[in-house]
């Protein structure tokens, strides 16, 4: 088979995981006999840099042409004074946007061999835990309303989050069918108790439990959420929620794994072409060190060949490399977490991993 795949290496560090990346992604080729064709296009502040705007329209028609995307990250202090609609990260927005992309998965795994690195005590996570985040990704207060003001204390800002019962079905749908597919469990996050939009949220994923009867259904309030993933982060297993919420629980609970670096995710909309990307960002404090933590974008071309694709075992290729390369003691600076031992740069722990590919 062949896979047009579109590469957003962006700001920062995204330069040096993407590439590595790409590399692994190679070799799965080579081992079950699939031909990945990687063009690169420009995002964020490259972007500006480059053309004066963050989100080229090359860019947007090269991820259309596209079986799927692989986005490294976008950003950096060089940036941040411009204007909000001119900035790095509202190519994130526009991207989404572009593509369709609504459905937001974020996994957050324990592997076996960090559990001294989580933050949590031992009797904690002695079982470890596979959290899986379903993360509505193009509504929200992200995309309402904004602006400035004048106000009852002169002038203000503000941002508008709205929902429409359209937007959480279809965001809903996503996570009871992701839950059936897992455990059957899944814990919807919100605050019904304060905000309207989040009593419309929990009113219309009621109706959609009826749907799904084998699924264990239960509410919960963002902060209480909050806590609870701490507190004991094996209670869940499917979390379902805003734009908002997501981002903020899936970033604590990338603390719980041991380090941000580990966490990938899938943007995925009605098709199969999705946008796969590590949750932290472009780090502009070590990029062009090489001492990025490859891992979380490695494991993102893990999902793009199980969600896009459908290659299962291409996917669990590369996780077990991961799992065997962290069993075998391999640790970037940031899973070091203090510890004594010596970190892998970048480019060296990519080579561990694609040394430990092998075909299922």
């Amino acid at each position: 088979m062949q896979y047009q795949i579109a590469l957003l290496r962006g700001d920062g560090i995204g330069a040096e995981i993407v590439d590595a990346a790409a590399a692994v992604l190679e070799r799965i080729g080579t081992l079950y006999g699939h031909t990945f064709n990687c063009t690169p296009y420009l995002i964020g502040g490259c972007a500006i840099d480059a053309v004066g705007k963050p989100l080229p329209e090359e860019t947007v028609a090269g991820c259309l042409a596209s079986d799927s995307v692989l986005l490294g990250a976008v950003g950096g202090p060089k940036w941040d004074g411009l204007a909000g609609d001119q900035r790095p990260e509202s190519a994130l927005l526009g991207i989404r946007a572009a593509l369709g992309l609504y459905t937001n998965l974020r996994p957050a795994t324990l592997f076996p061999a960090l559990r001294d690195a989580s933050p949590l005590r031992t009797d904690l996570v002695s079982a470890g835990f596979d959290i899986l985040i379903v993360r509505e990704l193009t509504g929200g207060i992200y995309f309402g309303n904004r602006g400035y003001r004048q106000g009852k204390y002169g002038e203000e800002a503000f941002d508008t989050e709205s929902y429409s019962v359209t937007e959480i079905e279809r965001i809903g749908r996503a996570a009871f069918e992701a839950a059936m597919k897992r455990s059957k469990r899944l814990t919807s996050v919100d605050k019904a108790n304060v905000l309207e939009t989040s009593r419309l949220w929990r009113k219309t994923m009621h109706k959609l439990a009826e749907s799904y009867p084998e699924v264990e259904y239960q509410d919960m309030f963002v902060d209480n959420a909050a806590m609870q993933l701490v507190r004991n982060p094996q209670q869940f297993d499917v979390i379902v929620t805003t734009n908002m919420f997501g981002d903020i629980l899936s970033d604590e609970a990338s603390q719980l794994t041991g380090s941000i670096g580990m966490l990938a995710s899938a943007s995925l909309g009605d098709g199969t072409r999705g946008m796969y990307e590590p949750i932290h960002g472009s780090a502009p404090d070590i990029a062009g060190q090489n001492k990025a933590n490859p891992i979380a974008e490695i494991l993102s071309v893990a999902m793009m060949l199980r969600y896009s694709f459908g290659l299962e075992a291409e996917a669990r290729s590369i996780e077990n490399a991961v799992d065997r390369v962290l069993a075998a003691g391999c640790r970037t600076a940031d899973l070091l977490g203090g510890q004594s031992g010596s970190a892998l740069s970048c480019s060296e722990m990519a080579q561990k991993i694609l040394d430990a590919v092998v075909r299922e």
